[in-house]
């Protein structure tokens, strides 16, 4: 019997007693590491016993995580083009308020000239600040993919060395086995030689 697991809220519950949020994926794998660190030694080996229920629990909460995740995800690149769209609309907007003013002047050449440069300023101003937010918006999203991208490939890591432990364990056994079997000595059948 395993002893209990500590969860991540820090005390010792072999069941949750009510139903808790799904944990995030960091969550999940810094479970899976407590677990198998806390796990207990095989006797005479540098293997672990883990308990297959809990490692699997952990593994099935990060994989109902994963949708939380990849939402989010979805959600900042939607929240970034939702940006994008108001940054346009407000620079046309700013352009065109440009253009009514300039065609209202009617002063002479160098309020003209004045009103035009300031509409190609606050264009320009405008695009650099819609193509800066948009490489940012980018940039984070790629980096919280990223993120993702290696925490799975973490969890894949573990869960490949688990397997190879547990792996090693069984041919362990069998060689054990074999070994009993060639040093079985039957006194009877030398007695008949």
């Amino acid at each position: 019997m395993t002893p209990p697991r500590r969860s991540r809220y820090g005390d010792t519950t072999s069941a949750p007693a009510s139903p808790r949020p799904v944990p995030t994926l960091e969550e999940c794998l810094l479970d899976l590491r407590d677990l198998i660190d806390h796990a207990r030694n095989m006797p005479m080996s540098a293997s672990v016993l883990i308990s297959r229920d809990d490692a699997l629990s952990i593994v099935d909460e990060a994989l109902q995580g994963l949708p939380e995740e990849i939402q989010r995800a979805r959600w900042l690149i939607k929240e970034r083009d939702q940006f994008l769209v108001e940054a346009r609309r407000d620079s046309d907007l700013i352009i065109e308020s440009a253009r009514t003013q300039a065609q209202r002047m009617v002063e002479r050449t160098e309020i003209v000239r004045e009103a035009r440069r300031l509409a190609e300023q606050l264009v320009f101003d405008a695009e650099t600040d819609s193509r800066r937010l948009r490489n940012e918006a980018e940039d984070f999203a790629a980096g919280q993919l990223m993120k993702f991208e290696e925490t799975l490939e973490d969890l894949l890591a573990i869960t490949k060395r688990g397997r190879a432990r547990f792996g090693a364990n069984l041919v362990v056994e069998e060689f054990e086995t074999e070994e009993e079997d060639q040093e079985f000595f039957d006194q009877d059948l030398t007695n008949e030689e």
